[in-house]
């Protein structure tokens, strides 16, 4: 359907492959969104199993950090309804595909910011913006220090009560992620979303 590239990302393509729109980048599926309304199907991936880790206060805030073509912003409004969506976003062509083909631009409200994760990440704290669930998803395939350096900049993000949640390869760094958050959370699990699934979650909540 679509195939471009980005100086960014690499070549992204959005693909309609049987029930589902993909969004794929540099050969991995980034986000998927059933063409037919049906959710069901994805409840069994990352994205979904993400959010039932986690308890929602009523009109949440939250921050995505990695938007793709925002499966989970969409899966977040059947949790609640929020009152502000944050996404972060480093690729300003990921964000035209996402509200072009995957239905972002009716996903408001909600604000997206363009740039390197934690450094915007930063700026955040400093202006002491506070989010009820932060999903970080930008740094699955990274190396190892600077993924677990950008979810210690996002703790303080973290409203109390809150939660951040981490999507990692279950062969690559959840267990130092976990460790490196531990002075900064009460309490931390983790997940792994399936056996024949490479996704592991780290969910962090109560901030300390």
């Amino acid at each position: 359907m679509l195939a471009t590239a980005s100086a960014c990302s690499g070549r992204i393509r959005v693909v309609d492959y049987r029930r589902e729109r993909r969004l794929i980048v540099r050969g991995a599926i980034l986000s998927a969104i059933p063409l037919d309304g049906d959710w069901r199907a994805l409840r069994r991936e990352y994205w979904w199993r993400a959010l039932t880790m986690v308890r929602f206060r009523p009109r949440p805030t939250a921050l995505f950090v990695g938007l793709g073509g925002g499966t989970q912003v969409h899966l977040l409004r059947q949790f609640a309804r929020p009152r502000l969506v944050t996404v972060i976003e480093r690729d300003p062509a990921i964000v035209r595909v996402a509200i072009d083909w995957f239905g972002l631009g009716d996903a408001e409200p909600m604000e997206v910011l363009c740039g390197e994760a934690a450094t915007l990440a930063t700026a955040l704290a400093r202006m002491g913006r506070r989010f009820d669930f932060v999903m970080e998803d930008a740094a699955y395939a990274e190396d190892r220090e600077p993924a677990v350096a950008l979810t210690r900049a996002l703790a303080p993000l973290v409203a109390p009560g809150g939660a951040l949640v981490v999507n990692r390869h279950h062969r690559g760094d959840a267990l130092a992620v976990a460790a490196a958050l531990r002075p900064q959370f009460t309490t931390i699990r983790l997940r792994r979303v399936r056996r024949e699934a490479e996704n592991v979650l780290v969910c962090c909540t109560a901030p300390s």
